[in-house]
């Protein structure tokens, strides 16, 4: 049974053409991850990891995001928040196939984007090693006086690590311009929400730190836009941190080297699909008047041609040169704190 779509819709005083802007990121997430999985299965590309079903909640958040402005420490399943904030499709693709012309160089493992312009912080793959990081900006925010904020993201399994506890207990303490965004997909690889925690409200751990935490439907980009704006908004006015949980699902399996079917069965799956936040809020857009059945699929003709052209061109483009593995590293005795 095809979920009802609710008609008192509240668009948070967003336009119609950034309610469309929602869509498009989302739209544009879903195709480039599932490229990412094409080329993978083609043998082109070595790795790519998923995050069907976290459309709606980095929309959402990207668009509370002030470019040029705040700074975005994301974690490796966060590429729709990268395209909210303005990482194009040929930059995506230069990074999986791993070319010279990448930020990185071809250095970086895929997924793991960065760019100084936009404020996007380059990560790691060691699970919430993100968050010290984050909270070091923003103490550099606080201390230098800017009104800017950190957005940081990670997912369930992240809040069980060590660093997600001290990150969260040092940006408490200090009263630091961070809004740590949990996408709680209820899996941490293999491992269900059940296992890791006996509170599954992530964000009720919030209030032993001393800080807001706000549950928020992560299937609806509206929402998710509402409650990271009014966090981070609150952050650079000097409230203080925050704690955001949304509650979304992770479709695919972990990544390009994971089978999910060792541990959930597909039934469990499809009744999940049902609150699909793609075509769920396709939907909301053209029964509120925002957009046609027409529109929506010219919208995503222009995401698939885009990612058409990103692929060939970002292909075409050259490895890095043997010799350059030598290049930009530190080299005897070398110490960049002196």
């Amino acid at each position: 049974m095809v979920p009802k779509v609710d008609t008192s819709f509240e668009r948070h005083d967003l336009t119609d053409e950034q309610l469309v802007a929602l869509l498009r990121t989302m739209v544009a997430h879903r195709t480039l991850e599932s490229r990412g999985f094409q080329l993978n299965r083609q043998g082109k590309i070595p790795f790519a990891s998923a995050g069907e079903g976290h459309e709606a909640v980095q929309a959402g958040a990207a668009m509370a995001f002030r470019r040029g402005v705040d700074v975005l420490v994301p974690y490796y399943r966060d590429l729709g928040l990268d395209i909210g904030i303005g990482v194009t499709a040929y930059e995506i693709l230069l990074s999986l196939f791993g070319r010279a012309a990448d930020h990185s160089a071809g250095r970086q493992f895929p997924h793991h984007y960065a760019s100084r312009k936009l404020g996007l912080y380059s990560i790691s793959s060691v699970i919430a090693a993100q968050l010290p990081h984050a909270v070091g900006a923003a103490y550099a925010m606080k201390l230098r006086g800017e009104e800017r904020a950190v957005l940081t993201t990670c997912g369930d399994g992240a809040t069980s690590e060590g660093e997600w506890h001290e990150s969260m207990n040092f940006a408490a303490i200090h009263r630091l311009p961070v809004v740590v965004l949990c996408e709680n997909n209820e899996w941490a690889i293999s491992t269900p929400l059940s296992k890791q925690m006996a509170q599954p409200d992530i964000y009720k751990r919030a209030e032993g730190y001393g800080m807001p935490g706000v549950l928020v439907d992560g299937m609806d980009p509206v929402a998710c836009y509402a409650a990271v704006k009014t966090a981070l908004d609150r952050a650079r006015s000097g409230g203080g941190p925050a704690l955001v949980e949304a509650k979304c699902y992770r479709f695919l399996a972990h990544t390009t080297d994971d089978d999910d079917r060792t541990y959930r069965s597909r039934d469990e799956v499809a009744e999940r699909r049902k609150r699909d936040p793609v075509p769920l809020f396709e939907r909301t857009l053209i029964e509120n008047g925002v957009m046609t059945a027409d529109d929506v699929e010219a919208l995503k003709r222009s995401v698939l041609d885009e990612t058409n052209e990103a692929t060939d061109r970002a292909e075409a483009m050259p490895y890095p040169k043997p010799e350059d593995l030598y290049t930009n590293v530190y080299s005897a005795n070398f110490q960049p704190w002196q």
